[in-house]
């Protein structure tokens, strides 16, 4: 007999890894705006984003064990460009790329999918891929 899968309710936080916290802490939290929860020296920065925390790592400092005195976190961390996709509507979409304009990054695209949901797209100073999309974007 095999049990059955709990249905997950969602994502209480997403990570990503970046090699400068502070430039990562000065694009999420002062051209995003995101409220800051905690940082801790040159490992992480963590943020609040609506119900879920957004997550910003070190990997050269996650990748190492935890002292035996330390919450027992297995190691683990991530190279190259991740993905997050922060959820927004159209109007808030407009008035993100214009902060983002005004700060200087450049938007790779901002496009309507099929269904009709629209998605903007940038990249953060590490180079990790951030997108805003419509939530219509995953309706059914």
């Amino acid at each position: 007999m095999t049990n059955a899968t709990p249905e997950l309710s969602g994502i209480l936080e997403a990570a990503l890894y970046v090699d400068d916290l502070d430039t990562a802490e000065q694009f999420y939290g002062t051209v995003l705006g995101l409220p800051r929860l905690m940082r801790a020296g040159d490992r992480h920065v963590f943020f609040r984003v609506g119900a879920t925390i957004l997550l910003i790592f070190n990997p050269a400092q996650t990748r190492h064990p935890p002292a035996p005195d330390a919450l027992p976190v297995p190691p683990h961390g991530a190279t190259g460009p991740g993905h997050v996709c922060f959820s927004a509507s159209d109007a808030e979409i407009t008035a993100i790329r214009a902060v983002l304009d005004a700060a200087g990054h450049d938007i790779e695209s901002d496009f309507h999918w099929p269904n009709g949901a629209r998605s903007l797209y940038t990249r953060d100073p590490a180079g990790n891929s951030i997108e805003f999309a419509e939530p219509k974007l995953w309706a059914s």
